[in-house]
């Protein structure tokens, strides 16, 4: 992107000045769940966090060390208690405990914005102010991606219609698909979400009414409305609905926002599925995350510590800038996010009802 120069948006001078119109704003939804972590400084740039695998689970699959009873045949849970059983003046063989290390790299990122002294000095709007302004904005939206991203990586997974990848997703949001993931969070000891992070600046949190949370793209607005036993948000007997909400089916909240990308083509061929395609062909598939309590953990942009922010106005004269002609505004931060749990949250491809 090219610096600001005086000239490179022609002024309004001679004709009515209205007043600069308001522009799209990123929805912040993922970045309000998940456990908040605050990094401290000069504390290395790789975060690991540390669970104790319950009595009975296995560490061999990520999504099923919340089970207590391995698969197998015959009563399991009679099975449990004939381990437990003691025989007088008999001492047990002490059992021992398995810890289960999840790792990630914090990683560095930035936005910059460059203006010159003419237009700091000369030019009839405020352009620092709205560059400042649209930092803050390009911030919310870059996190917003980097927990996508990261979050649709979760190997709890689930396909719309009869597909097994995303590249065979060939049906849409259904109430049958919604019972099943709710089968394997509940299978998993998986809690329902009961706070999200407050919108402000510090790390603090609201209080919603339990659910687990379901983000996706506001396309599927319409199938999530479709679905058997919706209720819409104004029609909640209690609670306040979460910022971008929708509604509630059964034991889920949707939450929609417009800045969550779909796989554009990324699905099997439309044929006779009367969903979406972007060019006609394959069908556009969208990632569906649902979230329980602590699935995922996250080094959130709040408090004095997490952002590094710069203003330099023209004027500061150095040997890179002798006349100090130039000035910039922007930002550098640190995120990492990271899966603690695969079996407290799914991720779920499903195409777009196509609308007439």
């Amino acid at each position: 992107m090219a610096m600001q120069t005086f000239a490179l948006q022609t002024g309004r001078i001679n004709k009515f000045k209205g007043e600069i119109l308001k522009h799209a704003v990123p929805a912040e939804v993922l970045s309000k769940h998940g456990r908040q972590v605050e990094m401290p400084r000069n504390m290395s740039d790789t975060y690991v966090a540390r669970r104790y695998l319950p009595y009975g689970a296995t560490s061999t699959n990520s999504t099923t060390q919340n089970r207590f009873f391995v698969d197998g045949n015959g009563d399991r849970g009679n099975a449990i208690v004939a381990l437990h059983a003691t025989a007088e003046g008999i001492t047990g063989t002490p059992d021992s405990i398995v810890p289960v290390d999840i790792t990630v790299v914090i990683q560095e990122y930035s936005c910059l914005y460059g203006f010159t002294n003419k237009t700091f000095e000369l030019y009839e709007d405020d352009i620092p102010a709205e560059m400042k302004k649209q930092v803050g904005e390009r911030v919310t939206f870059v996190n917003e991606l980097i927990l996508y991203g990261a979050l649709r990586a979760c190997t709890n997974q689930y396909f719309g219609g009869t597909g097994t990848t995303i590249a065979t997703v060939n049906g849409g949001l259904t109430l049958g698909l919604v019972r099943k993931i709710v089968k394997s969070l509940q299978g998993n000891h998986c809690r329902m979400v009961t706070s999200v992070l407050k919108a402000s600046a510090k790390y603090a949190t609201d209080a919603v009414s339990p659910g687990y949370i379901v983000v996706c793209h506001t396309d599927l607005e319409p199938d999530i409305r479709d679905l058997a036993g919706f209720t819409p948000t104004e029609k909640y007997a209690t609670g306040t609905p979460m910022p971008y909400e929708v509604g509630k089916v059964e034991r889920f909240r949707f939450i929609t926002s417009p800045d969550l990308p779909s796989i554009q083509n990324g699905g099997a061929a439309i044929g006779a599925t009367g969903l979406y395609s972007t060019t006609g062909t394959s069908l556009d598939v969208y990632p569906m995350l649902v979230l329980g309590e602590d699935a995922y953990s996250q080094i959130a942009v709040r408090g004095l510590n997490s952002m590094d922010p710069t203003y330099l106005p023209p004027g500061q004269k150095s040997k890179s800038d002798p006349l100090g002609q130039r000035g910039y505004t922007g930002v550098m931060w640190k995120k990492a996010v990271m899966i603690e749990n695969n079996g407290w949250m799914s991720v779920a491809f499903v195409g777009s009802k196509t609308l007439s």
